[in-house]
Protein backbone atom coordinates (compact mmCIF):
# COMPACT_ATOMS: atom_id res chain seq x y z
CA UNK A 1 0.00 0.00 0.00
CA UNK A 2 2.72 2.34 0.76
CA UNK A 3 4.25 1.68 -2.88
CA UNK A 4 1.07 3.03 -4.26
CA UNK A 5 0.82 6.10 -2.02
CA UNK A 6 4.90 6.71 -3.02
CA UNK A 7 3.38 6.79 -6.87
CA UNK A 8 0.63 8.58 -6.47
CA UNK A 9 2.80 11.42 -4.51
CA UNK A 10 5.33 11.14 -7.46
CA UNK A 11 2.33 11.41 -9.71
CA UNK A 12 1.55 15.03 -7.66
CA UNK A 13 5.11 15.69 -7.92
CA UNK A 14 4.64 15.69 -11.64
CA UNK A 15 1.95 18.03 -11.23
CA UNK A 16 3.65 20.87 -9.38
CA UNK A 17 6.47 20.50 -11.85
CA UNK A 18 3.76 21.14 -14.54
CA UNK A 19 1.64 23.76 -12.80
CA UNK A 20 5.10 25.96 -12.34
CA UNK A 21 5.40 25.74 -15.92
CA UNK A 22 2.26 26.80 -16.87
CA UNK A 23 2.22 29.30 -14.27
CA UNK A 24 5.57 30.91 -15.96
CA UNK A 25 4.10 30.85 -19.20
CA UNK A 26 0.65 32.43 -18.44
CA UNK A 27 -0.15 36.34 -16.52
CA UNK A 28 -2.95 37.70 -14.30
CA UNK A 29 -5.64 34.96 -12.70
CA UNK A 30 -4.86 32.30 -14.98
CA UNK A 31 -1.23 32.77 -13.75
CA UNK A 32 -2.84 32.69 -9.86
CA UNK A 33 -5.02 29.59 -10.48
CA UNK A 34 -2.04 27.40 -11.73
CA UNK A 35 0.00 28.53 -8.80
CA UNK A 36 -3.16 27.85 -7.24
CA UNK A 37 -2.74 24.30 -8.40
CA UNK A 38 0.67 24.08 -7.81
CA UNK A 39 0.09 24.50 -4.06
CA UNK A 40 -2.12 22.07 -4.13
CA UNK A 41 -0.53 19.12 -5.76
CA UNK A 42 2.38 19.93 -3.34
CA UNK A 43 0.52 19.78 -0.62
CA UNK A 44 -0.85 16.63 -1.28
CA UNK A 45 2.39 14.99 -2.68
CA UNK A 46 4.47 16.10 0.37
CA UNK A 47 1.77 14.12 2.41
CA UNK A 48 1.82 11.08 0.71
CA UNK A 49 5.18 11.23 0.73
CA UNK A 50 5.28 11.69 4.28
CA UNK A 51 2.95 8.65 4.81
CA UNK A 52 5.08 6.51 2.82
CA UNK A 53 7.77 6.81 4.65
CA UNK A 54 6.40 5.62 7.89
CA UNK A 55 6.86 1.90 6.76
CA UNK A 56 9.45 2.54 3.97
CA UNK A 57 12.97 3.76 4.30
CA UNK A 58 13.60 7.43 3.96
CA UNK A 59 16.32 7.40 1.66
CA UNK A 60 14.66 4.71 -0.58
CA UNK A 61 11.28 6.69 -0.51
CA UNK A 62 12.68 10.06 -1.63
CA UNK A 63 14.89 8.78 -4.44
CA UNK A 64 11.78 6.96 -6.11
CA UNK A 65 9.71 10.14 -5.27
CA UNK A 66 12.38 12.42 -6.58
CA UNK A 67 12.77 9.74 -9.63
CA UNK A 68 8.93 9.59 -10.86
CA UNK A 69 8.76 13.30 -10.29
CA UNK A 70 11.87 13.96 -12.95
CA UNK A 71 10.56 11.01 -15.21
CA UNK A 72 7.38 12.39 -15.50
CA UNK A 73 8.03 16.15 -15.42
CA UNK A 74 10.22 15.32 -18.26
CA UNK A 75 7.63 13.46 -20.08
CA UNK A 76 5.18 15.83 -19.94
CA UNK A 77 8.44 18.47 -21.16
CA UNK A 78 8.52 16.46 -24.36
CA UNK A 79 5.06 15.79 -24.86
CA UNK A 80 3.30 19.45 -23.37
CA UNK A 81 5.66 21.84 -23.27
CA UNK A 82 7.32 20.78 -26.97
CA UNK A 83 11.38 20.07 -25.22
CA UNK A 84 13.55 18.33 -27.09
CA UNK A 85 13.44 14.36 -27.23
CA UNK A 86 17.13 13.49 -28.15
CA UNK A 87 18.42 10.32 -28.11
CA UNK A 88 20.80 11.04 -25.11
CA UNK A 89 17.48 12.23 -23.09
CA UNK A 90 15.58 9.88 -23.58
CA UNK A 91 18.84 6.72 -22.88
CA UNK A 92 19.39 8.85 -19.75
CA UNK A 93 15.82 8.88 -19.01
CA UNK A 94 15.56 5.31 -19.43
CA UNK A 95 18.37 4.32 -17.34
CA UNK A 96 16.65 6.20 -14.21
CA UNK A 97 13.64 4.19 -14.76
CA UNK A 98 16.43 1.20 -14.26
CA UNK A 99 17.01 2.84 -11.12
CA UNK A 100 13.67 3.74 -9.55
CA UNK A 101 12.86 -0.23 -10.28
CA UNK A 102 16.12 -1.17 -9.34
CA UNK A 103 15.66 0.33 -5.72
CA UNK A 104 11.69 -1.25 -5.42
CA UNK A 105 13.38 -4.48 -5.68
CA UNK A 106 16.15 -4.36 -3.34
CA UNK A 107 14.17 -2.71 -0.76
CA UNK A 108 13.45 -5.12 1.94
CA UNK A 109 10.10 -3.20 3.28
Amino acid sequence: MNWILLIIAGLFEVGFATCLGKAKETTGITSTWWMIGFFICLSISMFLLYKATQSLPIGTAYAVWTGIGAVGTVLVGILYFREPADFWRLFFLCTLIASIVGLKFVTSH
